[in-house]
């Protein structure tokens, strides 16, 4: 694979991946990735958790060699994947620094030309060319500015002596997220940026998306945020060949795309898989020909029938050979989300909250009450207590001050932000289990069409970010709730998994909470009230 070219001027900014294949462990995860982009292109990444979106994006930064194909990219690479690269003892002054590095190194590099020009040095005009090229591409005079900018846009930390490790996560990956906008760098890659944003934090990273003049390839479960910013997106989900999709157009004509190829996919399967199912039935038939008139009663017709056995007994070597012959090409179309069957008690108080605050963290009282088969979205900005208010309602921290009262016949799923799984236990095990303290029995697992079978059958500690996040929904499900409590429960979802969640949510009978920033969902839940903090 080819390294990183030198910097270039933003107009040059450009990647391309031809042929890519990556496997792990034996298992395939890249299959023939092939992409070109130049400046002003944004490409998203889309696809089922587990397909190697963030895989693709190491492989694009650099990080990760693939095993077969070419990767080739100009101009300087700014990386937001999803983990911070300094510890808990580090600054936000330290992180700064670190993510403005190429910045820092163009102006140093520059002022060495400078001085090398002063100086009468031999070749010093050609250095400082380059030099003052480099400098101009990340307009890096104003990177410091713009960082500020970013750092205010998105409520982000802005004091540079601040410990990491006193911010929280979200808080961090704002800091981080605010310097990669601001560094001018001619190539982004961004993993889940949306992640702790707030809609004005959303507002500025939408609009400083649009504006750059580079090239941007990003994975998100933020359908908004595809549908207002990408020009171009590769599909890697399973495909009727398993080969991945390249679609122009934008998101929307992504969308419609994939339905129709999805349409097409699910016909050809069913027709081969009739087809196979016809030639079965004329082979069982011819069979059963040949058993009645092999071994024909005592009595008249014997010649008769003797006669004919030869061509029955070459009908049906004929239709062995046909069933043989027909292979099912078409692969069959993965699993839908299937929601399970949740239950609902008419006309009962599920969840009562009142005067409910808790110190530092959730400062006005709050009320509410939740009935079967209610609906509440629960709305605003990063700090004002959403995640606090569903712990407190979930049980898992007492109030301050006020009450909650909870049915007692009621069971309560509640999906966090994060989990903490045991590692070394499979998914399988995990539902199963949960299954059983529950005192339920099904839906198993591969019903819910949440976790293919490889998956179920892994350690939580091999599962992707996206693979973890499904298995803690089928985890909420299984227990069978009547008040299911979501805190932003697109994180690390694919955008076909959202959709299908979300049709679920407003059909089931049992009550749905959620708190979201995800926008395309609150337009998908405009309908339903809302609880603004």
């Amino acid at each position: 694979m080819s390294s990183p070219l030198s910097p270039a001027p933003v107009r040059a900014a450009h990647v391309r991946l031809s042929g890519i294949h990556l496997s792990f462990g034996g298992r395939p995860v890249l299959s023939g990735v092939d992409l070109v982009a130049a400046a002003g292109e944004r490409v998203a990444l889309v696809g089922e958790n587990g397909r190697g979106k963030t895989t693709l994006l190491r492989v694009l930064a650099g990080g990760l060699t693939a095993d077969q194909g070419e990767v080739r990219r100009s101009g300087s690479v700014g990386v937001a994947d999803q983990q911070i690269p300094l510890g808990p003892a580090d600054t936000v002054g330290a992180l700064i620094d670190l993510e403005l590095a190429a910045v820092r190194g163009a102006l140093a590099r520059l002022e060495a030309a400078t001085e090398a020009i002063g100086a009468g040095r031999p070749g010093a005009d050609d250095v400082f060319a380059a030099a003052l090229e480099e400098a101009e591409a990340l307009d890096a005079w104003d990177a410091d500015r713009r960082v500020e900018v970013s750092l205010a846009a998105l409520t982000a930390v802005d004091d540079r002596d601040r410990p990491l490790g006193t911010l929280s996560v979200g808080q961090r990956h704002r800091v981080r997220l605010a310097c990669l906008l601001g560094a001018g760098h001619p190539v982004l890659l961004l993993d889940e940026p949306t992640n702790h944003l707030d809609a004005a934090g959303l507002d500025h990273l939408t609009d400083r998306l649009r504006a750059h003049p580079g090239v941007v390839v990003l994975v998100s479960h933020d359908r908004a945020l595809l549908a207002d910013v990408a020009t171009t997106v590769v599909d890697l989900d399973p495909s009727s060949d398993d080969r991945p999709r390249v679609y122009g157009g934008g998101y929307a004509a992504y969308v419609e795309a994939r339905r129709a190829e999805r349409a097409r996919w699910e016909a050809s399967h069913a027709e081969q898989i009739a087809e196979r199912q016809r030639l079965a039935d004329d082979l069982s038939a011819a069979r059963n020909r040949l058993r009645d008139n092999w071994r024909p009663p005592k009595g008249t017709g014997r010649h008769v029938r003797a006669t004919r056995a030869p061509g029955l007994v070459r009908a049906v070597h004929r239709r062995q050979e046909e069933l043989a012959g027909h292979v099912v090409a078409v692969p069959p179309p993965p699993a839908r989300f299937s929601m399970p069957e949740l239950p609902e008690r008419r006309g009962a108080t599920l969840l009562r909250a009142a005067g409910v605050t808790v110190g530092g963290r959730l400062a006005r009282p709050v009320d509410l009450t939740v009935e079967s088969g209610d609906r509440l979205v629960i709305a605003g900005p990063n700090g004002a207590g959403k995640s606090t208010l569903l712990t407190v309602l979930a049980g898992e921290v007492e109030p301050d001050t006020g009450t909650v009262t909870r049915s007692r016949s009621a069971r309560i799923g509640w999906l966090a932000q994060e989990s903490d799984l045991p590692a070394r236990r499979t998914a399988m095990e995990l539902y199963d289990e949960q299954l059983a303290r529950a005192g339920i029995s099904g839906p198993w697992l591969g019903e819910l069409g949440l976790l293919g079978g490889y998956d179920r059958r892994r350690p939580v500690a091999e599962l992707s970010v996206g693979a973890r996040r499904r298995l803690d929904l089928a985890l909420v499900l299984a227990c069978r709730p009547h008040v299911v409590l979501l805190d932003e429960p697109t994180n690390h979802l694919s955008a076909t998994l959202v959709d299908e969640l979300t049709d679920a949510l407003g059909t089931t009978p049992a009550a749905v909470v959620i708190a979201t920033h995800d926008r395309q969902l609150s337009r998908d839940t405009e309908s339903w009230p809302r609880l603004a903090l």
